[in-house]
């Protein structure tokens, strides 16, 4: 099956991405674009990664053999509806969205489960837009894909080659258990972590003494606190059943937690710690998982005038772009007392190497 032709609704950090991918693997693709922002459109057609522009969802996509959703969960919905009128049967419509049951049960409402795949990149930017985007955002990141039970085998195979061709990982699963599975590891955590983060907040003295604590590990653990409400407002309410369903498998955890510490079983705590590192420590740590990972190294360094500047001279002078670069205050966890952030792993991992030669002690 050729697939030539490649429609994105929707050119924002993933789309566009995933249509940079595409080019640089198979140039000879042909991209066609739909957004409402014009200047994302007028950016992808300068930077050679758009070829054709749509004015409309309209006939111009009965051109297309793969289109792709890549609007927030809620519009890729509406346009699954909107576009069916244009397309081929011959045609793959997949989407992007972390949520997958409602908008395969929309598929099959709509009579679109052989044209319908659903899809969904684990990788993502604490940036926005199609500016932000990147051919390698997706590279060693797992691409979840929710196929039918009526998906002709030689889609499925279309589009798993097409995400191996951009260098992410395919995954085939069952929509339903895909929700589960991200509900857990990636929807749950969010909640906690946004409602930790509030707990700290409410709770806090007058003189705000936990806020200017809270460095560390309670910082990098409460990260995903500051995601775009919007967005996770839409998860939460399209994916809430399996959401509660593990909120109170972990509710119920917290309370035989609180039960054993109440009654000072060491035993427990001890135990439950060292199971959690046991299996933690089982991870992949060379796949990106659900939620982005940070590109930082934590250096100790002496408290003397210059010290920063002789660090940052070094990785200038090597090309590394610093993102960001501060002072830890709180250092629980055995940091540096230097932190500096990148913009991906790779450039992380080459400042850390560097800075080893140099006689730095780097975590």
């Amino acid at each position: 099956m050729k697939y030539n032709n490649i429609a994105f609704i929707g050119f924002g950090l993933i789309g566009g991405s995933i249509a940079r991918a595409i080019k640089k693997y198979r140039p000879i693709s042909k991209i066609y674009a739909y957004t409402n922002n014009s200047l994302e459109l007028s950016k992808g057609k300068s930077d050679g990664v758009i070829d054709v522009i749509l004015e409309d969802i309209d006939t111009s996509l009965s051109e297309c053999d793969i289109i792709f959703l890549c609007t927030p969960v809620e519009l890729n919905e509406y346009y699954l509806e909107k576009i069916k009128p244009y397309i081929k049967k011959e045609s793959i419509v997949t989407d992007v969205g972390s949520t997958k049951s409602s908008i395969h049960n929309l598929a099959k409402k709509l009579d679109m489960e052989e044209v319908f795949i659903g899809g969904h990149p684990m990788a993502g930017s604490e940036k926005t837009g199609y500016a932000a985007s990147d051919a390698l955002l997706l590279e060693n990141a797992y691409y979840m894909i929710t196929p039918s039970s009526k998906t002709p085998k030689e889609k499925l195979d279309v589009l798993t080659d097409i995400v191996a061709m951009i260098k992410a990982i395919p995954f085939v699963i069952d929509y339903q258990k895909h929700d589960n599975v991200v509900a857990t590891v990636s929807h749950l955590p969010h909640i906690l972590a946004a409602a930790l983060v509030n707990l700290v907040k409410d709770n806090d003295y007058s003189d705000e003494v936990m806020k200017r604590v809270a460095a560390g590990g309670f910082k990098d653990i409460t990260r995903i606190a500051a995601a775009s409400p919007v967005m996770w407002e839409q998860i939460c309410m399209v994916n809430s059943v399996p959401i509660n369903k593990i909120l109170r498998k972990y509710i119920d955890m917290l309370e035989d937690v609180y039960t054993h510490l109440s009654d000072k079983s060491s035993l427990y705590i001890n135990d439950m710690f060292e199971k959690s590192g046991e299996y933690r420590n089982s991870f992949d740590s060379n796949s990106q998982g659900v939620i982005i990972s940070k590109h930082d190294i934590s250096v100790h360094i002496q408290d003397k005038p210059g010290a920063i500047s002789v660090i940052s001279a070094i990785l200038a002078a090597n090309s590394i772009s610093i993102k960001n670069i501060g002072i830890n205050h709180n250092r629980e966890k055995g940091e540096g007392a230097l932190n500096i952030s990148f913009y991906d792993a790779d450039s992380c991992e080459m400042a850390g190497k560097l800075l080893r030669e140099y006689n730095y002690t780097v975590l």
